[in-house]
């Protein structure tokens, strides 16, 4: 983890990315017990082209110019897939705002808040989301107060939180 860390400080160093921060299963690691997950989900905020398009051309360009090659929707960076996600709404331009930065095996990196976490997961809305909202309600310890702050902000109910993943 370590290795790809670094390259990711890197890139975000070098302008590829303005900014980034752990998200996903990988990132709910931080605040509850583990549970499975395949790849490292990388939230960045992407410099806008020229069209006005977000791209991740750039990002992909810069990883094949160090020897890392897309493979789907992962780049293996030092044996880590990694999948890199934009951030395409107000609610992941406010987690990134947000993200705490930690020292991970001596390197330091962004995660996002477990707040935004579980808004995110909320917002997306999948099972495995679902679960992982039960999980860091239960076990991660949320600042109920920002958490129902950010739920507002994003037109999120805290009360259908609460009914449908406790």
């Amino acid at each position: 983890m370590k290795a790809t860390l670094a390259i990711l400080n890197e890139l975000e160093a070098h302008g590829i990315f303005r900014r980034y921060a752990i998200g996903g299963a990988m990132g709910a690691l931080f605040y509850a017990e583990p549970v499975v997950t395949y790849d490292l989900d990388v939230f960045v905020v992407l410099p806008v082209s020229r069209g006005g398009l977000l791209t991740l051309t750039p990002i992909y360009d810069a990883l094949r110019q160090r020897g890392y090659e897309p493979k789907d929707e992962q780049v293996i960076i030092e044996g880590i897939p990694v999948q890199f996600l934009p951030a395409y709404n107000p609610l992941l331009e406010e987690a990134l705002e947000y993200a705490h930065t930690m020292q991970v095996e001596e390197v330091s990196t962004r995660v996002l808040q477990i707040e935004h976490l579980i808004c995110i997961s909320v917002h997306t809305g999948r099972l495995k989301d679902r679960e992982r909202v039960r999980l860091l309600m239960e076990e991660g310890h949320p600042n109920n107060t920002f958490l129902a702050e950010i739920c507002a902000r994003h037109h999120l109910t805290l009360s259908t939180m609460r009914g449908e993943f406790s």
